[in-house]
């Protein structure tokens, strides 16, 4: 007979399983509903925060240059005149002009590198409709269209979207796609179809000009780290408003990521995601990971009746994360890729313990201590203010 705790975790795998399953039923229901029309196009400016040679960066570029809408322009954020991603840009510049223009970031007003880009853009930007969307992304054509046909509903303060990995070529790149299209496309969707709760992926976020300066711009998330799960609560906060998800995927193109490479992002992220939410949603978001609660099971006791619960439980969350990949992608993935799953989830557990005990993340070269609601600042000054508050 198998141990109590051995039994708790079992029973709590079989549980997130069911939930897992309930997050791919309703990401496969959203996706199959019909594109919604614009009665109006208003002109839109695309603000592309720039850093350094992402995977397939002249082809994500060009993907925003073939857009089925009549007026809209494309800002391409740079630092400085080092950054690699210079070349690309001019060459998109030149290859489509009066389609894309470069803007060079001016001032520093916070912490968060990628919102200082995003400062010096909007104040750039000529039209009333903003949209944030990072430079690994690929879009389809109708992809402002149907932003423009959210954003027609008043009560709608912000647009984000699901996402789908592209273009993996290493093990790390795999591995996040399988991430993407098994936790977190199906968790925003289901997150906000079955209880209403607002996750915005910051890769694709659009407002209203109007509504982003009543939050205060940019400027309100500088010392933030996850800007976009801040933008989305002070939505509903501050504006009364809510979060709409786009009805198509956007495409987060990678190629090159080693497996290093996807275990740190994501231990990052689970700091991020721990501060963010708090340690009572972060602790029981464990659930959403049958795979470590099974093989955590199986380690306790190792008997044949284990390892074929845990064999089993492997095979089901693979074969979720498949379907939610055809969901996502064209060809979803092969069976042999799937085969991965399991290691990608015991990865993730990882990075989820790493955010229990750590308060600290490596950023673009910056140690940063998180706060609550991931405001964030130097790791030195926080030592600083530590060690003073030891010697009083």
């Amino acid at each position: 007979m198998p141990s109590h705790p051995t039994l708790a975790l079992f029973a709590a795998a079989a549980v997130g399983l069911v939930f897992l399953s309930v997050q791919c039923v309703a990401l496969r229901r959203h996706l199959r509903e019909p594109a919604r029309t614009p009665r109006h196009t208003p002109p839109i400016s695309i603000l592309k925060p720039l850093c350094g040679l992402d995977d397939g960066l002249a082809a994500n570029l060009a993907s925003f240059a073939a857009l089925d809408y009549p007026d809209y322009e494309v800002l391409l954020g740079l630092r400085s005149v080092e950054d690699l991603a210079l070349g690309p840009a001019r060459e998109a510049a030149q290859r489509f002009p009066g389609r894309f223009r470069i803007v060079f970031q001016r001032g520093e007003p916070g912490l968060n590198p990628k919102v200082n880009q995003l400062v010096t853009l909007a104040r750039a930007a000529r039209h009333g409709v903003l949209v944030v969307s990072d430079s690994n992304v690929r879009v389809e054509p109708g992809y402002l269209a149907g932003i423009a046909a959210l954003l027609e509903d008043e009560a709608v303060g912000l647009v984000t979207h699901p996402i789908a990995g592209v273009g993996e070529a290493r093990v790390g790149s795999l591995l996040d796609h399988l991430h993407l299209a098994g936790s977190v496309a199906p968790g925003v969707v289901a997150a906000k179809r079955l209880v209403g709760r607002d996750i915005v992926v910051g890769k694709s976020m659009a407002f209203r000009r109007r509504d982003l300066e009543a939050l205060g711009g940019f400027e309100a998330v500088k010392d933030v780290l996850a800007e976009d799960y801040v933008l989305g609560l002070l939505v509903g906060r501050a504006l009364g408003k809510r979060v709409a998800v786009g009805q198509r995927p956007i495409q987060n193109v990678s190629e090159r990521r080693t497996v290093r490479d996807f275990a740190a992002r994501y231990a990052r992220w689970s700091v991020l995601q721990r501060q963010a939410v708090g340690p009572f949603v972060y602790s029981a978001q464990a659930l959403l990971n049958p795979v470590l609660l099974a093989s955590a099971a199986a380690l306790l006791e190792r008997t044949p009746a284990s390892l074929g619960l845990l064999a089993t439980t492997c095979a089901a969350t693979a074969a979720l994360d498949g379907a939610s990949a055809r969901a996502l992608r064209p060809c979803g993935v092969r069976v042999r890729e799937l085969a991965l799953v399991p290691a990608k989830d015991l990865v993730i557990g990882g990075a989820w313990m790493w955010g229990l005990l750590r308060r600290d993340v490596a950023w673009r070269g910056t140690r940063l201590v998180v706060r609550r609601g991931t405001r964030i600042e130097p790791a030195t000054l926080a030592a600083v203010e530590c060690e003073t508050a030891v010697r009083a």
